[in-house]
């Protein structure tokens, strides 16, 4: 989401005559997209607008400005800590920053009423922001929703994003389309609870009719949605994505804690046994699903037996990636209050124990299920070590390979060795038409 908040804002400024460069020094103007959902993305913020000070000393018309989250989790503190700073706009402003960089250019910053601009709009605010500046020529992230009505007594969302607020799914659909005709081969959905989407102007469309109508648009190749929440999925969603080959096979499951008591406290409103059945309901489909996952670990009041429950939850899902942190408080939220009962060595333990166990899930997986086989890939561009290339399978495997293809061309690679964390292949003899292939082998080694 903010990635694809950094392609708006830069659509705007563009639209207003700006040039996007390539570094800090080449810049006029430094936008500082932030983000508060942990301590330490927000920590960064200040170290990173230190590094910004020197030059904004020597050059007073270089414009500094912080945006997102941070923003809007901390206002004008911002400007307290960092009097240097010209402007903070909030996640529900973005759209007004080229009026507030015209009233900076015709008065100096000291004498602007508020170089703050935090505050929430009444519904229905704007979620999605024209002309957008891609920077992925062949993958379009659409905004389908923004905000949060969950509450998490951990998450932060709600107080820097707002409650929900859905785009109609005729604007969704049109971006959509004209996305594909321009050549997008990939369509991300995004919203912070992404399959809670309802059509604001007609309530009885839901995410599950969304999804199908953007998966059915001729030409697409490629379709995903993040960030989904457990409740949310319902038997008409788990039919579509079994039903659309376009739609990718893989399902981001954020499950947090394998222990009913620390879901309870984390307010996630589902327990181990209903999410364990929601991924009953995806291997039912006719095709594998690939799962990923989040998980925080020394939440208020986990103890070592609710630990081991979330390490026998990835023994029987057996995720094939996952996200993982240890909890740190966040501001505004329910459980910032609370004791922290679990010590920071312990939580480093925990954490550390848990991600071992998921390398070896990971590796074992990608033995058993991809090596010797050859999938279809989306090919992103040069990998790390500069001669190959890398790319994604359907189920959001990361494979380097030989070849000398481009970006946003759709490979056929066999997979000939894997890591925990990737797979390394060589490119094969293409497979022609438009329709994805699956994450299923196409030949047998």
């Amino acid at each position: 989401m903010n990635e694809h908040d950094s392609e708006k804002i830069s659509g705007l400024l563009v639209h207003r005559g700006m040039i996007p460069v390539s570094t800090p020094e080449e810049a006029d103007l430094f936008l500082l997209n932030t983000c508060s959902v942990r301590e330490k993305a927000a920590q960064k913020v200040y170290s990173r607008l230190g590094q910004m000070k020197t030059r904004k000393q020597k050059e007073a018309n270089f414009r500094i400005g912080v945006v997102g989250c941070v923003a809007q989790q901390e206002g004008q503190a911002i400007l307290k800590r960092a009097p240097f700073v010209d402007l903070v706009v909030g996640t529900h402003l973005y759209h007004t920053l080229p009026d507030i960089l015209d009233q900076l250019d015709t008065q100096p910053p000291e004498q602007v009423e508020s170089r703050s601009f935090t505050h929430f709009l009444k519904e229905p605010a704007p979620v999605e922001i024209t002309p957008v500046l891609r920077r992925n020529r062949f993958r379009a992230q659409i905004t389908i929703m923004e905000g949060c009505n969950k509450h998490c007594s951990f998450c932060i969302v709600p107080f820097t994003r707002g409650k929900e607020r859905n785009r109609t799914s005729a604007a969704i659909l049109q971006e959509a389309r004209l996305a594909v005709e321009a050549g997008y081969v990939e369509l991300l959905l995004l919203g912070q609870t992404v399959n809670s989407y309802r059509d604001p102007e007609n309530r009885s469309i839901k995410f599950a009719h969304l999804l199908a109508r953007v998966a059915s648009l001729p030409g697409l190749r490629r379709i995903r949605f993040t960030s989904p929440h457990p409740r949310e999925f319902d038997d008409e969603t788990v039919a579509v994505i079994n039903q659309f080959p376009t739609i990718c096979n893989q399902v981001h499951l954020p499950v947090q804690s394998g222990s009913n008591p620390v879901l309870r406290r984390m307010r996630r409103q589902y327990t181990r046994e209903r999410y364990l059945e929601i991924v009953e309901k995806f291997r039912s489909c006719d095709r594998p699903i690939a799962f990923s996952t989040d998980v925080i670990v020394g939440f208020p009041g986990e103890t070592e037996e609710d630990f081991e429950q979330t390490l026998s939850l990835l023994r029987e899902v057996e995720f094939e990636s996952m996200f993982s942190f240890k909890y740190s408080k966040r501001p505004s939220t329910e459980a910032e209050s609370w004791e922290d009962h679990v010590r920071e060595a312990e939580k480093s333990r925990r954490l550390m124990e848990l991600q071992q166990l998921q390398r070896e899930i990971q590796l074992r997986l990608h033995g058993e299920r991809y090596l010797g086989k050859t999938f279809e890939v989306l090919c992103e561009g040069v990998a790390r070590d500069g001669q190959r290339r890398f790319g994604r399978t359907t189920s959001n495997k990361i494979v380097n390979f030989s070849g000398e293809d481009s970006a946003g061309s759709f490979v056929q690679v066999r997979v000939t060795d894997a890591g925990p964390n990737s797979l390394v292949g060589c490119s094969v003899e293409r497979r022609r038409g438009n329709q994805a292939e699956a994450d299923v082998p196409t030949r047998s080694l």
